[in-house]
């Protein structure tokens, strides 16, 4: 090993040494937008377009639902579309299949996209019940004073 050598071998184990930027990994975001119309639709994709790192922007003014995907971060997005002035929040839906108790009085949602529900934690409860105890001790087999027409 001459000199040419152990300069090339110090040169590579100085560029190993050197700290590689670590890239964002690509991302899909998706924000619940309030849009009324076309040119909301227009100026919310706009904006979202400026964001760096953003390779598509999806609006959805039906669902009132824009989908950013890219090397994004799921904070910036959602600063960026706080500037249009117009209630922003991350999409709170998911299909429900993926819930565990998807008819818990909190994953319910009227303005909920079909076959969706809110994202609840995995830990909530079923508080509220249609029938009450009364009712099914009432007409319990275990229950002397129960209705004797049964």
């Amino acid at each position: 090993m001459g000199v040419e050598g152990t300069l090339e071998y110090l040169s590579d184990l100085l560029s190993s040494v050197k700290k590689k930027k670590k890239k964002k990994p690509m991302t899909t975001v998706a924000l619940k937008i309030r849009m009324d119309c076309e040119g909301c639709a227009r100026k919310v994709k706009k904006v979202l377009s400026g964001v760096k790192g953003a390779k598509s922007v999806d609006v959805d003014l039906k669902q009132q639902k824009a989908t950013v995907t890219g090397f994004v971060e799921a904070k910036k997005v959602l600063a960026a579309a706080k500037t249009t002035k117009k209630k922003v929040e991350l999409w709170p839906y998911v299909p429900y299949t993926l819930v565990a108790n998807p008819y818990v009085s909190q994953a319910y949602d009227k303005k909920a996209p079909a076959n969706h529900v809110r994202r609840v934690p995995a830990n909530a409860t079923i508080t509220e019940t249609t029938m009450d105890d009364r009712y099914t001790t009432m007409f319990s087999d275990e229950n002397p004073n129960a209705c004797s027409i049964m």
